[in-house]
């Protein structure tokens, strides 16, 4: 055995000195540009930051769309999984590959198809005026809910695919044994469903929650200069205040709050567990 884990480091030192020579030390780098202010180590950068009302408020918008996708995705995952899931092999199929068909478009060009849908003079302000329920167009491209929504179709297949994958590996006789011993709907899914699919959850939930904080093109688009949140913040720091100290800050925020988003459902996961 001690044979075959030599082996097996020495086939992966290579791949491993080339991902630290080429994305590991170029990102150190980046990041210890936030602490250092002058040639000394400090974290004056970070203070600044948050100290300014409109960082703050780009800061708590990122998390709160993050959080709101998240959930979303999950309870809408959870529903379609389910679905999914309890279909024939064939049907189970197709409908898993129209899941999967939005990852195949760019999204770049799923975001503009949102400005045509959401726009003054788009499908949805066309039946909100033809069904009466306004006389006037709403304005909802350049708003967190354009955002949300972009967001929402952006990341929710990822968090379908996880839902199904451990679905799937569930015990097929879980749910029916559970009826069958008196538990309603409610019971089933939070002590059966939920309990055996947490790996899944927390897989999709990280993939959604990362993905939705670390958005650019979705967020810029829909969002405009009306609705910052920390990705096309940091992008403008880059490209017009050319504030690279500001910028690693960003940088770095965001990849605390990837990781302890992953480490906040791991927990509960486990929590979950252990009871």
């Amino acid at each position: 055995m001690f044979e075959n884990r030599a082996v097996g480091l020495a086939l992966t030192l290579p791949a491993a000195i080339f991902a630290a020579a080429l994305f590991l030390v170029p990102v150190g780098i980046l990041l210890s540009e936030a602490f250092r202010i002058d040639g000394s180590w400090s974290i004056g950068a970070y203070i600044d930051f948050f100290s300014s009302a409109r960082n703050r408020t780009v800061f708590l918008r990122t998390l709160k769309l993050g959080a709101f996708v998240a959930g979303v995705s999950a309870i809408v995952g959870y529903a379609a999984a389910f679905v999914i899931v309890s279909l024939p092999p064939t049907s189970r199929g197709r409908i898993f590959g129209l899941v999967t068909l939005p990852l195949m478009i760019s999204p770049v060009a799923r975001t503009y198809a949102w400005l045509v849908i959401l726009g003054r003079t788009g499908f949805v302000n066309q039946i909100l005026v033809n069904l009466g329920i306004t006389d006037t167009p709403f304005r909802i491209l350049f708003s967190e809910t354009a955002v949300f929504i972009g967001l929402l179709q952006l990341f929710m297949p990822l968090m379908i695919i996880s839902l199904v994958s451990a679905m799937e590996n569930m015990p097929k006789d879980a749910v029916p044994a559970a009826r069958i011993l008196g538990a309603n709907w409610f019971q089933v899914f939070w002590r059966v469903i939920l309990a055996l699919t947490r790996e899944g959850l927390v897989i999709g939930g990280t993939l959604v929650f990362t993905g939705s904080m670390t958005a650019y093109i979705t967020p810029a688009i829909l969002g405009g200069s009306k609705v910052l949140m920390l990705e096309t913040l940091l992008y403008q720091r880059v490209t017009v205040a050319n504030d690279f100290v500001s910028a690693s800050v960003i940088a770095m925020i965001l990849i605390v709050m990837s990781f302890s988003a992953n480490l906040l459902l791991k927990r509960i996961a486990t929590a979950r567990k252990s009871r």
